[in-house]
């Protein structure tokens, strides 16, 4: 059976392809990502107000992170505008277990059983495949989705190692590391101007509430990854987290119409069984 904490992360893995859905619904994909991040930053300079600071040692991995996650942001919103929402993501997201598994095994020293690695493998396949199933991908739009993919591994890593040093303190090393996301709304005046970030709170608020919104999704998706991490493996966490793919899958089937063939489903049931072998 399933554990608690596999529990919560396939939840975050629920919430993370409900925000990335918010963010496919916004055509400015980098107002939309820079409204999301000045709710996160708001909400994370309230909670270190109130919360206990981190212990020394977690800090050199905040900075690092919350730099990290900067990139990533903009990495991402290239790799949305150069394919599908739903390649990248895919793509991304399936590449990185794999990844972060490797960098816990040179970094963290983590070993995993046959079975998790199994999981790992089949989870990392499937989505993989899901992505590039039925659709022609350019090998520039599949290096892309992948360099994201290496991000999203390297910032899984850096706060894999640096929650283990915050001495139980995941919630105030979520928030300090979100801190950096205000630099987000500083790079989007720089890039456009503050007409360009305000004006839609006026000509489309509805595509800003559901930015801010995507925010406040983020911030418990990520917050309970980071949790887990503190004494879970990092690949097996990554893997269930990543099946955030098949969740999108699955949304957009029942909600948004999108059509999901029969090699899709049992693609879905791969993925299904590995999530399944991480938590035996």
């Amino acid at each position: 059976m399933l554990s608690a904490t596999g529990g919560l992360v396939l939840l975050a893995a629920v919430l993370h392809a409900a925000w990335n859905a918010m963010l496919h619904g916004n055509r400015d994909r980098f107002l939309s990502m820079t409204w999301m991040s000045i709710v996160i930053a708001v909400v994370s300079t309230v909670a270190v107000r109130v919360l206990p600071a981190p212990d020394s040692g977690a800090w050199p991995y905040i900075v690092a992170s919350g730099l990290v996650h900067i990139v990533y942001n903009m990495s991402l919103i290239r790799a949305y505008q150069r394919s599908d929402l739903s390649v990248a993501y895919a793509i991304a997201r399936g590449s990185s277990p794999l990844l972060v598994t490797l960098g816990a095994a040179l970094f963290a020293q983590e070993g995993i059983s046959a079975l998790h690695g199994l999981g790992i493998a089949l989870i990392s396949g499937g989505i993989l495949t899901l992505a590039l199933l039925d659709r022609h991908v350019s090998r520039a739009d599949i290096l892309t989705a992948l360099s994201t993919g290496a991000i999203i591994a390297l910032y899984t890593v850096i706060d894999g190692i640096g929650v283990r040093q915050s001495n139980g303190q995941a919630m105030a090393y979520t928030a300090w590391m979100f801190m950096f996301y205000w630099s987000m709304p500083v790079l989007f005046v720089a890039s456009r101007g503050l007409a360009a970030l305000v004006g839609p709170t006026r000509t489309h608020p509805a595509a800003v509430a559901s930015s801010l919104g995507g925010g406040l999704v983020s911030i418990g998706a990520y917050g309970i990854v980071i949790w887990a991490m503190q004494s879970g493996a990092m690949g097996g966490v990554s893997a269930l987290r990543e099946t955030s793919v098949v969740f999108a899958a699955l949304i957009g089937r029942i909600f948004l119409g999108e059509a999901m063939s029969a090699r899709r489903w049992i693609v879905c049931v791969v993925v299904a069984v590995g999530a399944v072998l991480l938590g035996l």
